[in-house]
């Protein structure tokens, strides 16, 4: 069948023409070599499919059969060739991300923002999820790309970094005041003693962040009287603004309830080492056309923002 492709086309395009000298102009190629291309293919199919007179060329019973499959079989070609050309010139595709509720709203929402006006035809799927989730998910193939914070488990996969983050422990000044209440008169009032004596609430096991802030607290002999576990950063940062304890949260994702004195961050004798966010996708699978945009886009994105913020010569 390979081999008679292009006697097919021949064949089709003499049938459309009816006659082998408009074949000949429409395909580039000479009237002998026309006649010659429909002579093979007629002894491959073992019948007549043309009768030939000086007037030109009229298409036998069998071949008038034969035209109408080709017909829909060209007809087919030409079609998902304009669709192909549209799809590139529209930049229509798909797109799935994986990716926290948190990194999701404070993250990934400012790409997406301007990448959807420049891109309007792409149509994303997002899966909120753990990123713990999300990078089983890129490596079972079920997801393009993900937004996720950079973990040592990641052989399977390529990590772009996006940009650094800094975990710190915050909560209220009213909530320190009344532990100074709490605690005897005299006593030295660290911030290991604070967090020791204080509610600390974390994210659940499940989460890469929290496995991060776990670590550091193992090696840094750091431990809270009681403990609340959430599924949301959102939340943590709620549970603080009304007095609930000390939360560990995403500096970057706080910076309005810093500057305005509504959190405050705990100074702690060790700062949390920052760490890096980024686009991450499997190894084993060439990323689609419509995830290489968005990677290109990011990282367009944080050279402009980096040139803005750069101070002036």
């Amino acid at each position: 069948m390979e081999q008679n492709f292009n006697l097919y086309h021949i064949f089709y395009t003499v049938a459309k023409c009816r006659n082998i000298s408009g074949a000949a102009r429409e395909l580039y190629i000479s009237q002998p070599a026309i006649s010659k291309a429909i002579s093979k293919l007629e002894q491959s199919l073992n019948t007549t499919l043309f009768y030939r007179s000086s007037r030109g060329v009229k298409l036998t019973e069998a071949g008038e059969i034969l035209y109408r499959q080709t017909e829909n079989a060209f007809t087919a070609i030409a079609q998902g060739e304009e669709q192909l050309q549209r799809i590139q010139k529209l930049g229509i595709g798909h797109l799935s991300i994986g990716v926290s509720s948190t990194l999701c709203k404070y993250a990934l929402l400012p790409i997406l923002r301007p990448f959807v006006r420049q891109n309007p035809h792409i149509q994303i799927s997002i899966s909120c999820q753990s990123s713990l989730e999300t990078m089983a998910a890129l490596e079972q193939g079920s997801l393009d790309i993900g937004l996720v914070g950079e973990d040592g488990s990641m052989d399977k996969l390529v990590f772009e970094p996006l940009s650094d983050i800094q975990d710190i422990f915050v909560t209220t000044r009213t909530y320190l005041d009344n532990l100074k209440e709490r605690i005897p008169a005299g006593s030295h009032l660290s911030s290991r003693r604070v967090l020791a004596e204080s509610t600390l609430m974390l994210l659940n096991k499940e989460n890469i962040s929290r496995q991060y802030i776990d670590r550091y607290l193992s090696r840094e002999n750091l431990s809270a009287s009681r403990m609340i576990e959430v599924t949301s950063m959102d939340l943590l940062i709620e549970f603080a603004k009304i007095d609930l304890g000390i939360a560990c949260v995403i500096k970057n994702f706080v910076r309005e309830e810093l500057a305005d004195g509504r959190l405050v961050q705990l100074k702690m004798p060790v700062s949390i080492p920052s760490r890096k966010i980024g686009f991450c996708y499997t190894k084993a699978i060439s990323l689609p056309p419509a995830a290489q945009k968005l990677l290109s886009f990011s990282k367009e994105q944080d050279k402009q923002t980096s040139k803005a913020a750069r101070p002036e010569a």
